[in-house]
């Protein structure tokens, strides 16, 4: 069920590419967000009882970091290959699994870094550096979304966290892209749009789900270290984007480093977590911090 989520995550981000020559980078992001907010209030249901102000507005915090995920990281992958541009943005967890490693893990930084250098090999000047700078900073935003999953994932279960945050971000994609791509629309690309939601995130959400019930949070968080592998294939099957081997060698030291991380940070679950029955953010919206190393993109 991981590694299927995975597929899908990745999947449903190369498949995206296909709306760019119509929508453009942002419009793809930005319908893909939207079909995905209508999808969680229908089926959800949100309640206003749910929410204290304070986890309202983690949620809604939760939700401008998914926002600039998904917008960031598909501007990412319209000019930089798509293993690339996840394993740039796998440092964002890993940066904050280093900083809760309280300095077990200062080698895995290091490991991480010589793998930049080796996946974008600056000295051939053939990488995009605004695709660079694009990913990096949906790593940014995937720290902090981290770091507000672990208030939202403390106070409320997964389904009613998303009920906010992925309208949120539909809502904030909707300023940044809407008036540009709306004019753009037609049936087609609004039904393409909706095929991708289902991608991501609604099936690897749902699988995640299930996923965590039946795996411990250190299991998971090590198969989701390989997410930037699951990118470089995908990219390599579907886009036809052929890497060389310093890239795939950086790619692995990405991962490398994302592994022992993983088994280099923890955080006890609090007394208010969830319980088995009630299994909390999904697997992408979870804390790090709890062993999971992942969402979404955003999806």
């Amino acid at each position: 069920m991981t590694i299927s989520a995975m597929l899908f995550v990745q999947l449903g981000l190369a498949l995206s590419t296909g709306l760019f020559e119509q929508l453009g980078p942002l419009g793809t992001g930005w319908i893909r967000l939207v079909f995905a907010a209508a999808l969680v209030l229908v089926i959800v249901r949100p309640r206003r009882s749910w929410f204290t102000r304070s986890s309202f507005l983690a949620c809604v915090v939760l939700g401008a970091a998914t926002s600039g995920m998904t917008l960031l990281f598909t501007l990412a992958i319209d000019r930089i290959p798509l293993g690339t541009a996840a394993a740039l943005e796998f440092l964002g967890p890993l940066a904050v699994a280093v900083l809760r490693s309280r300095g077990r893990a200062l080698l895995w930084p290091l490991i991480a870094a010589v793998g930049v250098v080796l996946l974008t090999e600056p000295w051939t000047g053939n990488i995009d550096p605004l695709g660079v700078l694009y990913a990096l900073a949906a790593a940014a935003c995937w720290a902090v979304y981290i770091l507000c999953t672990q208030r939202v994932g403390d106070e409320l279960s997964g389904v009613r966290g998303l009920a906010v945050s992925i309208p949120v971000a539909a809502v904030i994609a909707s300023l940044i892209a809407a008036p540009s791509t709306i004019p753009l629309l037609t049936w087609e690309a609004a039904l393409a749009g909706l095929g991708l939601a289902v991608l991501l995130p609604t099936v690897p959400f749902m699988l995640e789900i299930q996923a965590l019930r039946r795996i411990t949070a250190a299991a998971y968080g090590t198969l989701t270290s390989l997410e930037p592998a699951v990118a470089l294939v995908i990219g390599l099957l579907l886009l036809h984007q052929v890497p060389g081997i310093l890239p795939v060698v950086g790619l692995a030291l990405v991962i490398v480093a994302g592994i022992g991380v993983e088994r280099s940070a923890g955080r006890a679950t609090p007394p208010s977590a969830p319980t088995p029955d009630d299994p909390g953010l999904s697997a992408r919206e979870a804390p790090l911090e709890r062993g999971e190393l992942r969402t979404g993109e955003p999806a």
